[in-house]
């Protein structure tokens, strides 16, 4: 059995959808400083680093994070690579998988290098999935998708059309994950957010597991 931690490390340096709150990690007590422990505060968005989208995130009506069902989040899972994809993953990448049978899928693309590289700054030509693309997810019956970077969907979507066919559809998504040191192939997943109460998104520790021969 052999773990990977696909989740990138939290810290004031890492980039964050440009809006969003930023990250501010500080020592609000310290051995150090004669203090008898110490004590980190911590501020940031539901939407930093690898997160959890719920439906509540774009459909008014939607599950909140802590509604998610635990059973989607931990399963078989499929690593498919798409490297060579500059843009966007839809139906002509899609329609060459063999998906039947799969409820959790993750996609690594080039976005990967952005997190194996440190890149501090937010990229926004991140490869993502179409309308088209997560229309033929949702005909294969999948129930979760997972990308290698902060969002889905391409960063100038006015009308947000894959978040609202996944998450209307009660799909979960995964984003910010990094998958440079994982190859394609099939794992355990284990995908927990942090368990808030009513939010549209959550922080997770996202972790696979393979099974060696």
């Amino acid at each position: 059995m052999k773990l990977y931690d696909v989740s990138v490390l939290i810290s004031d340096e890492l980039p964050v959808w440009p809006g969003d709150p930023g990250i501010s990690v500080k020592r609000t007590s310290s051995l150090d400083r004669g203090d008898n422990a110490n004590v980190t505060q911590i501020n940031m968005g539901v939407h930093t680093g690898t997160h959890i989208d719920a439906p509540f995130h774009f459909e008014p009506d939607g599950k909140t994070i802590e509604q998610l069902p635990i059973e989607t989040l931990v399963g078989p899972c499929h690593v498919v690579e798409m490297l060579d994809v500059k843009e966007s993953i839809g139906l002509s990448e899609l329609e060459k998988l063999d998906l039947e049978g799969v409820v959790r899928i993750l996609f690594k693309t080039r976005n990967s290098q952005f997190w194996e590289r440190g890149e501090k700054q937010f990229q926004r030509d991140f490869v993502h999935i179409s309308e088209q693309g997560a229309k033929f997810l949702l005909e294969q019956d999948v129930k979760l998708v997972g990308i290698d970077y902060l969002s889905i969907e391409r960063f100038d979507s006015l009308d947000h059309a894959t978040h609202h066919l996944l998450l209307r559809n009660q799909v979960i998504i995964i984003e910010g994950l990094n998958l440079s040191g994982v190859a394609m192939g099939e794992y355990e997943l284990i995908a927990l957010p942090l368990k808030l109460k009513g939010t549209d998104g959550a922080p997770a520790r996202v972790v696979l597991k393979k099974i060696c021969p």
